[in-house]
């Protein structure tokens, strides 16, 4: 396996997987800037996949790296309801990485990224002690409709999601304990935490109904329907989550079976989840439950400044790195 030796390979690696032309890019990759041919409103986003604190290579497949890179960022403008459009790619390298790897990784990424006519405008590289990847990525609003944002629940409002809830963290469960011998019993699972598939067509229907608030849901209910209501605000909302074992996917049930946990409860908790949670007044979602697929009911808003599961103060708070 060839090493890649110079900035220069880098470079002709990303030309070979990435379009460089576009209808949003007046000027490509290759000049100091890119030059972009803006709509009135963007929504710009950024995030950081890193070694070992969002993925370990002992199980991720390269492919996977850079798929997951990318879709992290995407499911922040589904969340806004908005049209993807490009990124830009920092990228930070550990001695030694080969061309065949980097072939790979790229792979993953501009697969997804063509999936939806995304463009790559450019970015920066640096060697590092460790793989870390560093994506901003922008998107327009649907022709006609705005952005989506969080906040502005009513009380009694339908608390809803569109995703699998906890199907990731079982993954990541799995594949920690087992590498990647986990994908024999829980293949969807670790599907869901190596390869997420951002709700992007989710959110540009849900965009059509301006009474929406919308959020990407990609660190549990736990710690995401608090900031969806502003429950941790003074005077703020709270939340009655009712979250029954019907609702959940058969592995998550059979792992929380198998390791003795408490299914709800890990679907509460969640975490990379990278569906979409939102609220609407009542009849506004029985009319968006007809028109968006897989549209799940988790609860409602409530008045009381308080978050419960099924009746109780849930157990769990969720992850949060710099706990």
């Amino acid at each position: 396996m060839k090493g890649l030796a110079s900035e220069e390979d880098f470079i002709a690696c990303i030309d070979r997987h990435f379009p460089n032309a576009h209808r949003h890019m007046v000027v490509g990759r290759g000049d100091d800037c890119a030059v972009l041919a803006c709509p009135e409103r963007l929504c710009v986003s950024t995030d950081l996949f890193i070694e070992d604190v969002h993925f370990r290579r002992s199980y991720f497949r390269p492919e996977e790296i850079g798929h997951k890179a990318l879709a992290v960022n995407v499911s922040d403008v589904a969340a806004m309801g908005g049209v993807p459009l490009g990124f830009s790619l920092a990228l930070m390298t550990p001695p030694g990485m080969t061309r065949e790897y980097a072939d790979a990784l790229f792979a993953g990424m501009s697969g997804l990224a063509a999936a939806y006519g995304m463009v790559l405008t450019g970015g920066d590289l640096s060697r590092a002690g460790g793989l870390g990847l560093s994506i901003t990525v922008w998107g327009e609003p649907v022709p006609g409709r705005r952005f989506l944002r969080r906040g502005g629940c009513r009380p009694d409002d339908v608390l809803f999601a569109v995703g699998s809830l906890g199907l990731a963290r079982a993954g990541l469960c799995a594949l920690e304990a087992s590498g990647r011998d986990a994908l024999r019993l829980y293949p969807e699972a670790c599907a869901a935490h190596l390869t997420p598939n951002p709700q992007v067509s989710a959110g540009q229907l849900l965009a059509r109904y301006p009474s929406v608030a919308l959020m990407d849901l990609s660190d549990g209910l736990a710690r995401d329907v608090p900031r969806l209501v502003g429950l941790d605000r003074d005077g703020g909302l709270g939340a009655a989550l009712e979250l029954h074992e019907d609702d959940l996917h058969d592995e998550v049930m059979a792992y929380a079976i198998a390791n003795g946990l408490d299914p709800v409860e890990e679907a509460f908790a969640g975490g990379e989840d990278y569906a979409l949670l939102g609220a609407c007044p009542e009849d506004d979602f029985e009319a968006l439950r007809e028109e968006v697929q897989g549209v799940v009911r988790v609860g409602t808003v409530t008045a009381d400044g308080l978050l419960t599961l099924n009746g109780l103060p849930p157990s769990n708070s969720g992850f949060d790195h710099f706990a």
